[in-house]
């Protein structure tokens, strides 16, 4: 498959369109196949404010794309045969055994009876039985009460944790999927098992390795005002999924260089912690579509990331009675380790590939790997929540729209 330089031009004006209607403040987007740049573009501001350029050098928080790391850094650990997924996470955390979970129909948080410990597998592929504060239900009220949303500048790992260990399950582990801080846990038990801060873990074990120099879950030395400003078109909290939008400001600004959390994080979210250049993360993207390696070094073995593109789910989410906001559409998309992956375009209601792997952040991040055309596609932006406008639809459209025979 080869694609149309013209039609990928179109790309440019739909960004460039995206920014003027001020529905972004600025985005960029790296296109790659068979490991070659197809295509590059950046338009728009990182900061309204100051009318700094979003470039290519632009640092931005990817939120919910760390989820695909930490499960890289999961899966490292166990190609070295230091535990099986379905283990129960209390054999790391104690503090989840003897486990409870809501009862059908509960309308109380302590309306609950016995449930098994969720499985590392189930953690990973949110059929724990989780849940995140901004999901509807008992148990995400009871998380929004304690601020268990695992942002930068909420201490120790270790702590939050154990706070939510505190916390019944929202259902029986294994009997429905819904996004959750799952994998901020998994983040929990990279560090037991492992001896060290997931901080560390990344840098020593990834992001080093691969040579990704700027992306970490504090802002990197030297980046300065790189950091982008993030904005939101809501009213009120920017994380307030099902709030109603604004009528007047599109682009309210939230969080900004020199004030932000993410300029030195005390809670390493394995779930949405990490900041970084599009160039650092296509680098790791780039590793997950040549199946585990780059140049510099082999992180995991080709199976193993075969294993983690694959739908961990019997059907698709669809299927499993979410009740929760996904990054991805839930109809002909299953779940892998770590990210979503295309059954059915048509149902999915996107052009793609079936077998397409991929993830977003709650600030319009978005990003896939499409194994039947040997690509990688990065699209960044910083406008939260994700849900706002139909984007990651539109650009897969769009990407498609340009490959010719």
């Amino acid at each position: 498959m080869v694609f149309d330089t013209a039609r990928l031009d179109r790309i440019q004006k739909w960004m460039q369109h995206y920014v003027d209607q001020r529905k972004y403040p600025g985005c960029s987007l790296l296109l790659q196949q068979h490991g070659q740049e197809i295509f590059f573009h950046s338009c728009g501001l990182r900061d309204v404010e100051n009318t700094l350029p979003f470039d290519r050098e632009t640092v931005v928080r990817i939120y919910s794309m760390t989820k695909p790391v930490t499960s890289v850094a999961l899966m490292m650990l166990a190609e070295r045969g230091l535990f099986h997924p379905d283990a129960p996470l209390s054999d790391f955390l104690p503090g989840f055994d003897n486990m409870q979970a809501l009862v059908p129909g509960a309308e109380a948080i302590d309306q609950t009876e016995p449930a098994p410990t969720p499985t590392l597998h189930q953690l990973l592929t949110h059929t724990s039985g989780l849940s995140y504060p901004f999901n509807p239900g008992l148990l995400p009220r009871a998380m929004d009460d304690l601020d268990l949303i695992f942002s930068p500048d909420q201490g120790p790992l270790k702590d939050r944790v154990a706070q939510l260990a505190g916390l019944p399950l929202a259902f029986q582990p294994g009997s429905r999927w819904e996004y959750s801080v799952g994998i901020d846990v998994i983040g929990r038990v990279i560090e037991v098992v492992s001896g060290k801060p997931l901080e560390r873990f990344f840098a020593d074990h990834i992001f080093e390795a691969l040579g990704m120099t700027e992306t970490g879950f504090s802002l990197p030395k030297g980046a300065g005002d790189r950091f982008a400003s993030l904005y939101t078109p809501l009213e009120g909290d920017a994380m307030a999924l099902n709030a109603a939008k604004s009528g007047s400001e599109t682009l309210r600004l939230v969080d900004r260089a020199g004030e932000s959390p993410f300029e030195k994080a005390t809670t390493f979210s394995g779930g949405g912690g990490l900041v970084s250049t599009i160039d650092d993360f296509a680098t790791f993207a780039e590793m997950l579509r040549n199946k585990g390696a780059n140049e510099r070094v082999r992180l995991l073995g080709a199976s193993t990331v075969d294993f983690m593109m694959r739908n961990h789910l019997p059907v698709d989410i669809a299927s499993m009675g979410p009740q929760s906001f996904a990054e991805q559409p839930m109809d002909g998309t299953g779940f892998g380790i770590g990210g979503a992956v295309i059954l059915d375009p048509a149902r999915a209601r996107a052009p793609g590939s079936v077998g397409d792997y991929g993830w977003g952040g709650m600030a319009s991040t978005y990003f896939w790997i499409d194994r039947k055309h040997d690509m990688t596609a990065v699209f960044f932006t910083q406008l939260s929540p994700s849900s706002s406008y139909p984007s990651r639809a539109q650009l897969k459209a769009l990407v498609h729209g340009a490959m010719i025979e």
